[in-house]
């Protein structure tokens, strides 16, 4: 029976219920105006009008950031909409160590990703802050542990080995498609661990227009007279939607008789319990939700771009493709780790990461007051030479055997909000790579540029490649 007729009128009920309570509170631009910010020491930055700073920042950063860092230096403010609050970005790794080991109390990130709000939820990782954000982490820390991830490898090459077996001798195609479609099934399977072909083809659909949001569509969660309209209406339809469809597959999975023995993420975030202080503490329906979407929109599209990207670098240099080939057939894990790093500092897929002060804090020599945000800038911090040499040069052994000085690699941010995913991610990366790589090898047919999607940095022409047995 297909999931749609599975769902009785008591979870559609709940589940709508629970929608319109997270777009009433998770307003990325409402609620009081906070208090203003004394902008007068802040640092140099463009004195363009609010809509160019944002649109340079959300739409054109690979060009806009690095010129900033050219005329401005290592530290540069942005102010973007709604209300020009400022953002101050560092591009140096010490700055970065001063950020990351901030106060949580102080440097607060769950104000910095409020854009994402009324997609995540309240309850999710990369909203929380302060005591919640430390109970949240502790409770998933056991789904990513060493123990749960070599449990996730053998579902992970499975579905991998079952994507490479779609494709055909001399094809070619744009490989960001055939990676989003990959994790997209690592995600449905292996975290949601939804195996039933009827319910993954509800879910398929749902989870893609989550992902397949632009810019302009984020802002529309800021301004909800635009969800009346088009596509953000369509985006309101599917949040609907998808939480009808979760929320049946929370429930029935908590009375699932093989609970227990299952592997998938979901199934052990809800027998995961904490029994500190003689009391039982364990995720809530609504909290599960959050912490799913989050994994969704954490994992699926940054991991697919990362493996484009690496398809791509290799597909153009015979000598590291025949290198490469040989790792995935010898077991050289470490190897196609390095890759898979490498392509993450040469295409970052996030641009930055962000903490708003609480309190006035000082950085790099910098004072700034409360309700700045500020954060290192992930492009810069992947390109500057002192970091890396050679930077524009894809260069995998800077990773084999060690790691480039600390806070100059930073895909996954670092200090206590270090993204709880990135041993997941390395290691669906490393499954991937390995039965691709096993079975063909690729010739990259056009060059390609980054573009942003969302939240994310994607290759342009979709990273297209022809693979050859």
């Amino acid at each position: 029976m297909a999931l749609d007729e599975q769902v009785d009128g008591r979870v559609s009920e709940l589940a709508g219920r629970m929608t319109e309570r997270r777009f009433a509170r998770m307003r990325p631009f409402g609620g009081d105006s906070p208090p203003p910010v004394d902008e007068s020491g802040l640092p140099p930055g463009p004195r363009w009008p609010l809509i160019l700073q944002s649109a340079a920042l959300l739409r054109f950063r690979h060009q806009f950031v690095p010129w900033a860092h050219r005329r401005y230096g290592d530290v540069f403010t942005v102010r973007i909409l709604p209300k020009g609050r400022p953002l101050v970005l560092f591009t140096r790794p010490e700055h970065a160590k001063e950020i990351f080991a901030g106060d949580p109390e102080v440097f607060h990130a769950g104000k910095g990703n409020a854009i994402l709000g009324p997609i995540m939820g309240e309850h999710s990782l990369l909203l929380q802050d302060s005591v919640e954000h430390k109970r949240a982490r502790k409770l998933l820390m056991p789904a990513f542990n060493g123990q749960a991830l070599r449990a996730y490898t053998g579902l992970v090459t499975e579905v991998a080995r079952a994507e490479v077996a779609t494709w055909t001798d001399g094809e070619t195609f744009r490989s960001l498609d055939r990676m989003n479609r990959l994790t997209l099934e690592v995600i449905l399977r292996v975290v949601f661990g939804v195996t039933d072909e009827a319910r993954l083809a509800a879910l398929r659909p749902r989870v893609n227009r989550t992902v397949d949001v632009g810019p302009s569509v984020l802002l529309g969660w800021g301004y909800p007279f635009l969800q009346r309209f088009g596509r953000w209406r369509r985006t309101v339809d599917n949040a609907y939607e998808l939480d009808r469809l979760m929320l049946a597959e929370i429930r029935e999975r908590r009375e699932a008789p093989d609970l227990g023995e299952r592997t998938d993420v979901l199934s052990q975030l809800i027998t995961i319990e904490d029994r500190g202080d003689a009391q039982v503490d364990r995720l809530g329906d609504e909290e599960l939700r959050d912490q799913l979407v989050t994994l969704l929109l954490a994992g699926h599209e940054t991991t697919a771009s990362a493996l484009a990207w690496t398809l791509v670098e290799l597909g153009q240099d015979p000598a590291q493709l025949e290198r490469a080939r040989s790792a995935a057939r010898d077991g050289d894990d470490a190897w196609l780790e390095a890759l898979l790093k490498e392509s993450m500092r040469l295409h970052p897929v996030i641009p930055m990461v962000v903490r708003t002060l609480q309190r006035p804090a000082t950085i790099g020599g910098v004072d700034l007051p409360a309700g700045v945000t500020v954060g290192p800038s992930i492009l810069i911090a992947h390109s500057r030479p002192d970091n890396h040499p050679d930077p524009e040069v894809f260069r995998p052994e800077r990773f084999l055997g060690q790691n480039p000085p600390t806070n100059t690699w930073i895909p996954f941010g670092g200090g206590v909000r270090r993204c709880i995913g990135a041993g997941f991610s390395l290691m669906e990366g490393v499954a991937v790579l390995r039965e691709v790589l096993t079975s063909y090898g690729v010739e990259t047919v056009q060059r390609d540029v980054p573009k942003v999607r969302n939240i994310t940095s994607v290759p342009r022409h979709g990273a297209r490649v022809r693979v050859t047995r």
